[in-house]
């Protein structure tokens, strides 16, 4: 799973989700993308599991982009702990991922192809997505 080899901190304050994705918004490398549309933290083992249906559906065509890294750590105390005693151990990763943030973008494969395997990669997120096309200017931004 993802997670990064060092960090400034270990331990980071929870932030906010308000507002949309000022980058990483359009399309910067393939033809399709997975666009959020809503923000949510999405952890280390969701980005795994997605990108394991896009692998899987693809199979040997296509070339896929993962934009986001879990780079935020979440911290958690164990069950049944009295109040106190500083900020638990790190728990997991997340991405902090805001409306309208490219997730996954995908190339070299057909429309219809890459828009199944977006719609079957979206069950794995917490989020609602939507598909994206490079070069619809409705859709990007």
């Amino acid at each position: 799973m993802l997670q990064p080899k060092r960090v400034k901190y270990r331990k980071v304050h929870r932030g906010r989700l308000k507002g949309q994705a000022s980058q990483g918004n359009l399309i910067a490398f393939g033809d399709f993308g997975m666009r959020a549309e809503e923000s949510a933290w999405v952890t280390a083992r969701q980005i795994e599991a997605a990108r394991r249906v896009f692998i899987r559906y693809l199979r040997r065509g296509g070339k896929l982009w993962i934009r986001i890294f879990p780079d935020k750590a979440v911290t958690k105390k164990p069950a049944e702990t009295r109040m106190g005693g500083g900020k638990g151990p790190v728990d997991h990763w997340v991405a902090v991922v805001k409306r309208g943030r490219i997730m996954f973008e995908l190339s070299d494969i057909k429309d219809d192809l890459a828009r199944e395997a977006i719609h079957l990669a979206s069950y794995k997120l917490p989020i609602a997505t939507s598909m994206v096309i490079r070069g619809e200017y409705k859709n990007e931004g």
